[in-house]
């Protein structure tokens, strides 16, 4: 990745993100079926990335609200989610990450996890963003399907506006036709442009929109795929669905959700990639 502008680093707890820096992890189901299984999942990922060296996040969603159908079942709900969170970073150590979808679980959302996540359908929010912002957490914004990356600096610029400059960007795919996304990987290094840590996210970006009728489908073969050149391209951290038995999950995503004995092998290559990859820096050329 060539970039000439300065990069910034956003830290949460004990994990920095940094286009520069080696990458992050955030991982999780893709939403909180229970406390047993969220606890279960955020075990087994923490300890994952740990063994393999890599900075973890874990992510969950309390409330899934743009589910593709009525009949989706959409979470656990905001309080109970946010006490699963809340307990999962105090007993493993590791930061937490979930979906904001108004102005007032922005706030309690705020008290609680260590990072704030703006759905991508609602990336042009204002009241929201700057809701997001002014908790003074990390805020991470998902790239709408229907945004160019270049896009995303209108975007930072009303979080910044808070004076809450901690901000990460992600690419979850763009929409290609009905039903079907795809990734552009020049679109890492243009949304690194506007300074901040850009991230992929793998799984959401072979999803299938609505593939399944009242559900959404998708090709979960093809995240490892994406992970990696979204590694190799230089980003500063990959985003990741997993969960123990995705094809018989009952949350979204199933279809696109990594198995568990998936992460090691990957997070193996990742590094791998990831060391060659920023051997450089941002502003040599190729």
């Amino acid at each position: 990745m060539a970039v000439a502008t300065p990069q910034k680093a956003v830290t949460v707890g004990s994990v920095t993100f940094d286009n520069t820096a080696p990458f992050v992890l955030i991982a999780g189901p893709c939403q909180i079926e229970s406390r047993e299984h969220a606890l279960k999942i955020a075990t087994f990922l923490a300890e994952t990335a740990k063994a393999a060296g890599v900075p973890f996040v874990f992510k969950a969603s309390y409330d899934k609200a743009n589910r593709t159908s009525l009949k989706g079942t959409r979470g656990v709900g905001i309080e109970a989610g946010l006490s699963i969170l809340a307990e999962v970073r105090d007993r493993l150590g590791c930061p937490v990450l979930t979906d904001v979808h108004d102005i007032e679980q922005t706030r309690r959302a705020g008290e609680v996890v260590d990072v704030l996540q703006i759905p991508a359908f609602l990336c042009r929010q204002t009241d929201l963003l700057i809701a997001a912002g002014e908790t003074g957490k990390a805020v991470n914004v998902k790239k709408g399907q229907f945004l160019a990356p270049w896009d995303m600096q209108n975007v930072a610029d009303k979080v910044a506006s808070t004076g809450n400059e901690r901000i990460l960007l992600t690419d979850r795919g763009s929409c290609f036709g009905y039903g079907a996304l795809i990734n552009d990987f020049r679109g890492l290094p243009t949304m690194a442009e506007t300074g901040y840590p850009v991230v992929l996210d793998a799984t959401h970006s072979v999803q299938e929109p609505g593939g399944r009728g009242t559900s959404s489908g998708g090709k979960r073969v093809f995240a490892p795929v994406l992970a990696r050149a979204a590694i190799a391209v230089g980003c500063a951290a990959v985003f990741i669905e997993a969960h123990d038995d995705p094809d018989n999950s009952n949350s979204s995503d199933g279809p696109n959700m990594l198995p568990l004995p998936w992460i090691a092998p990957l997070l193996s290559d990742l590094k791998a990639l990831d060391a060659i990859a920023k051997s450089r820096t941002l502003t040599e050329a190729y």
